[in-house]
């Protein structure tokens, strides 16, 4: 640690020769914001509800592109739920994918949602006018719903059963998660799992 290095009879003097703080006081300062820094940082993480494979997802109620989007308006279908933002290299790459599992798996009752957390949902809606989505989208610019997800990093996606619990959850993006995540859908939707 930092205070081993220090000598203890070391004395620190203001300009006006007025007031001398030893360095046991400058440690005990010192030790005093690291655990305030700490207790901070814990309670931060102690707010976020990791979603476990198995569990009930988490209901959410966001405005999306056409509409105020639900989960809890899906019940009965497979869902794919998926995090992302438009500053997100790998999301560029899953939205297309998105789409064209929307399209496939639609009529064996997939429903896509897909998350936004950009700050601001300006900049989700230009990326979508360049690359438009063929399934519901939700904005949440405070982050509260990826909070509730426990989600980590961007993007993430958990496909949820017809009984509305969680079937498996993924970080990142790219061709071979595309394959697995697929075999995952169609494995869902045949009610294997």
């Amino acid at each position: 640690m930092l205070a081993c290095c220090l000598k203890p009879d070391f004395v620190i003097i203001n300009s006006h020769n007025q007031t001398s703080i030893t360095m046991e006081t400058i440690r005990w300062k010192k030790l005093r914001q690291l655990l305030l820094a700490s207790l901070f940082c814990f309670s931060l993480t102690g707010t976020s509800y990791a979603l476990e494979t198995g569990s009930q997802a988490s209901d959410f109620q966001l405005p999306g592109a056409q509409g105020t989007v639900m989960l809890s308006k899906t019940a009965g279908s497979v869902v794919y739920v998926d995090f992302w933002a438009s500053w997100c290299g790998p999301c560029k790459q899953s939205l297309p994918w998105m789409n064209a599992m929307q399209d496939k798996y639609r009529s064996q009752g997939l429903q896509i949602i897909g998350v936004n957390v950009d700050a601001k949902s300006e900049d989700a809606r230009k990326f979508l006018a360049q690359t438009p989505a063929h399934f519901a989208v939700a904005f949440d610019p405070n982050g509260a719903t990826p909070r509730q997800y426990g989600v980590k990093g961007m993007p993430t996606s958990f496909l949820i059963g017809r009984n509305g619990k969680i079937i498996f959850q993924h970080l990142g993006f790219n061709a071979a998660a595309g394959e697995t995540l697929e075999k995952e859908i169609k494995a869902a939707l045949e009610g294997k799992k």
